[in-house]
């Protein structure tokens, strides 16, 4: 369990707390490039770790992530004019370009001194991976590189992205991800389900039987220099080890640790809206070949694990306001949950922790030294920023190409041997 005051530090994201401004040392993603998809279409609001702010792409396609006020009289730039290389306050004309500055006020006299002078805030942008990125830390110390993830590096056709809304705190959420020991259970089918004749398993079924049979899997971890990799080993058939290789990026990235060789990778992304929800970026992609329009439409469906099926904003259909559509007879008959889908399992398992989890009432157990790693590894971060010491791992972009996923190997072989036996090098990065 955490202090009460390691849990203030952990789940505290707005300006001036102290992980708050580790976050912003960082490019965090923070609406999807299909937003905002042409110059001069309609902005929209976003919120990020408690800032209101308007994103729009102007009339030369650059975007911008601006204060969502007006520097006049605080109306609402969401509904301004987005024109000419600027959005143009409804209530008095005045235009804001892509970096805060007011280039026209059509009620301020020629000459006055006002002009050339209004600044509001804004922020940096890239565009990376269907993407939008942004920097809300120190000018002095941006990082060059957004996080090189490898779902950005590969042609657009080899990769799907999304996101959805989490109503919970972000480390939640990014525990959950970290966590696999919960598959043994969470996301099992009823026994009666767990055979080779039915479609919706018979892919999986030996992973699934693994998971099953061996719910206290056996952690290890590598240790690289934006973060770690976390190995699960479970008894598998005669002399085997079925693994779960799980990357952790800091401050807020995982890989996940499903794919088998020669299938799609999956990887996710937190941006905290405000410290009792955020948005997850979840993305796909291969490394040699387009996904199909079959997984495109499965992706848009929900109808594959990482994947949930959505509603308007990117809410996912089975949510907290309707109990996730829980089914206590398909929870009897078909499924462990009787939830449908494993991303909104996921979702309602760690939403039902609150909005604000209190770790200091928690139990844990050898299978969370993942969850304990990870706590660890940030708030020493935090701190040694609070110290004075600019984050490294900000400034390794190239560092976040890595992988994660399943391998079954012969049970004698240590977490590093796997690593190289799965993706060619001890961490997972791609060379």
């Amino acid at each position: 369990m955490l202090s009460a005051a390691d849990n203030e530090l952990l789940v505290r994201t707005n300006q001036n707390t102290p992980l708050g401004e580790y976050f912003r040392h960082f490019w965090q993603p923070v609406a999807l490039s299909e937003e905002i998809p042409l110059p001069d279409c309609a902005p929209i609001r976003v919120t990020v770790m408690g800032e209101e702010l308007l994103l729009f792409r102007n009339s030369a396609g650059k975007v911008g992530l601006i204060d969502r006020y007006c520097g006049h009289r605080g109306a609402d730039l969401f509904f301004g004019r987005n024109e000419e290389c600027g959005i143009r306050c409804i209530y008095h004309g005045w235009k804001y370009d892509t970096d805060g500055k007011c280039i026209e006020m059509p009620n301020v006299p020629p000459g006055a001194a006002y002009h050339d002078t209004i600044q509001i805030k804004a922020y940096p942008t890239q565009e990376f991976a269907d993407m939008v990125w942004a920097y809300m830390g120190p000018a002095e110390s941006m990082p060059a590189l957004v996080p090189q993830l490898e779902v950005g590096l590969v042609p657009s056709e080899n990769r799907y992205v999304t996101k959805r809304l989490i109503e919970c705190n972000w480390a939640h959420s990014m525990e959950g991800a970290l966590d696999t020991a919960h598959f043994s259970f969470l996301h099992m089918p009823a026994p009666s389900q767990m055979n080779d004749d039915n479609p919706n398993v018979a892919a999986d079924v030996k992973r699934l039987r693994w998971l099953r049979n061996d719910p206290t899997p056996r952690f290890t971890f590598v240790d690289h220099e934006v973060g770690f990799v976390i190995g699960g080993a479970r008894h598998a058939d005669e002399d085997e080890h079925y693994w779960r290789l799980t990357q952790y990026l800091l401050p807020n990235h995982s890989i996940t640790p499903s794919s088998m060789p020669n299938e799609i990778y999956y990887g996710y992304s937190w941006t905290p809206i405000t410290d009792e929800a955020c948005w997850m970026y979840v993305y796909a992609w291969h490394p040699e070949r387009a996904i199909t329009a079959e997984e495109r439409t499965r992706f848009d469906q929900g109808g594959y694990g990482q994947f949930a099926a959505l509603g308007p904003g990117y809410l996912p259909l089975r949510n907290r306001s309707n109990n996730y559509l829980l089914s206590r007879e398909e929870q009897r008959t078909e499924s462990f949950t009787g939830i449908r889908g494993i991303a909104e399992q996921d979702q309602m398992a760690q939403e039902s922790q609150g909005y604000i989890l209190d770790r200091t009432k928690e139990h844990l157990t050898p299978t969370d030294v993942g969850i304990v790693r990870f706590r660890k590894l940030i708030l020493d971060e935090v701190k040694a920023l609070s110290a004075g010491n600019t984050p490294k791992a900000a400034h390794l972009g190239q560092a976040y190409r890595t992988r994660g996923g399943g391998a079954l190997t012969a049970d004698q072989l240590q977490l590093e041997e796997v690593m190289i036996e799965r993706f060619g090098t001890k961490t997972g990065v791609v060379n």
